[in-house]
């Protein structure tokens, strides 16, 4: 018997990776929501549909009825916000408030939240705990949490992310509820296959490398090629201002170092080579540095939709 089609809605969507991933897993979306313009023209030409902006001023009832709630959200601290401008409860004047009163309103039968890791550890632990009891004491979901590096789940990239799955009631008190995180794949997947070459357009220039990339002999940055059986570091939104403690860069060009392309930050990131972006360079790796990685959230998405099906959802 064929797996029913599960509706889920893509919050902070950026440029539809965790839609990707949950279209892997026949879903549709049904709503769609993301307030930075240059995001949306990328959502836009893959998608064929511009995510409404932001959420802090669409109703909860202006959302369509849905099976599972996701999002990657930002960050805040709650404790200084709620009590500094006087709202009642912790959350409220935070991004996260608005998942809460979405969830709320509509009741979906799952969600999933992605973070950065240090979300576990902001504000001593406080941001956290207060996530997790909201979610659970006042909204009565089962929530399960779990940071996992994307190295684990086939892509050449170290990328350590907190997942917040949850279920509600209807769910979790089945007799026949079961989660179970993804099993990690068993062979790590290397940069070297996804090396292009590229003479021009991506190069560092040689004033460059040598006043600032290699002013120190610390094995900073990390360079790679053809050849590098290796996963990069952590990609992130800041990549093109060139950092090189935390960049990776590849060994090739007209000057002998140049930034990642395109298409290996799609590699990177587990996105499909046809992907569009119709944005600057510095907003593509904007957008790369902001997003999922593609091959994680599609397997924590088949098990969130196993679990739907196996208690009748």
């Amino acid at each position: 018997m064929a797996r029913k089609k599960y509706k889920f809605i893509d919050l902070f969507a950026g440029v539809g990776g965790i839609r990707i991933a949950f279209e892997k897993n026949n879903c549709k979306c049904v709503f769609s929501s993301e307030w930075d313009i240059h995001s949306q023209k990328t959502y836009l030409a893959n998608f064929g549909e511009t995510p409404y902006g932001d959420i802090t001023k669409i109703s909860e009832e202006d959302i369509p009825n849905h099976n599972v709630l996701t999002g990657g959200f930002p960050c805040q601290p709650f404790s200084t916000i709620g009590k500094r401008q006087g709202f009642e409860h912790p959350t409220q004047g935070t991004l996260f408030f608005d998942i809460v009163r979405i969830l709320e309103a509509k009741k979906p039968e799952a969600f999933l939240l992605e973070n950065v890791a240090g979300l576990v550890n902001h504000d001593g632990g406080k941001t956290f705990k207060q996530i997790i009891k909201t979610l659970e004491t006042e909204l009565n979901y089962k929530v399960e949490t779990k940071i996992l590096d994307s190295a684990d789940y086939g892509v050449p990239q170290h990328r350590k992310r907190i997942y917040i799955v949850g279920f509600s009631e209807k769910v979790h008190k089945s007799d026949d509820f079961i989660f179970e995180w993804p099993q990690k794949n068993k062979k790590r997947v290397g940069i070297g296959q996804f090396v292009e070459q590229h003479d021009e357009g991506y190069t560092i220039s040689n004033h460059l490398q040598k006043s600032y990339i290699y002013k120190k002999q610390d094995g900073r940055p990390q360079i790679i090629d053809k050849n590098s059986d290796i996963q990069v570091k952590t990609l992130v939104s800041t990549y093109h201002k060139i950092q090189r403690l935390t960049g990776t860069f590849v060994n090739d060009g007209n000057t002998g170092l140049r930034l990642l392309s395109e298409n290996e930050c799609k590699a990177i990131m587990g996105f499909p080579m046809d992907f569009k972006f119709p944005v600057s360079r510095t907003q593509m790796y904007r957008q790369m540095g902001n997003s999922v990685a593609i091959p994680v959230v599609t397997k924590i998405a088949k098990q969130i939709t196993t679990t739907l099906s196996q208690v009748g959802i």
